[in-house]
């Protein structure tokens, strides 16, 4: 399964291991992620999907800010993030 825009995500390796992140874009085989405090938006992380862990919820805020080339900051990100893991989210 491949990673989706605004989709939840965890890192299973690296020094991030453990972290959560939201997926805010694709190059190539590798996912960019962002948790906007250590990765922000304007610097996001490159994953390789084989290294994270995929959660079935999305942030639907971020990702149609992403469709919709909308900007998308830091705050939002770390907004969403705050709601995902305490389970406010809606999953798709």
């Amino acid at each position: 399964m491949d990673a989706q825009l605004g989709q939840l995500v965890t890192s299973r390796a690296g020094r991030d291991a453990g972290q959560q992140f939201i997926v805010i874009g694709h190059v190539g085989r590798r996912v960019l992620v962002a948790d906007g405090r250590a990765r922000s938006v304007k610097r996001p992380k490159q994953k390789n999907l084989r290294h994270l862990d995929l959660h079935q919820v999305w942030a639907d805020n971020i990702r149609q800010k992403l469709v919709d080339n909308a900007s998308v900051t830091d705050a939002d990100i770390r907004e969403a993030l705050e709601r995902l893991q305490d389970g406010d989210e809606e999953v798709d």
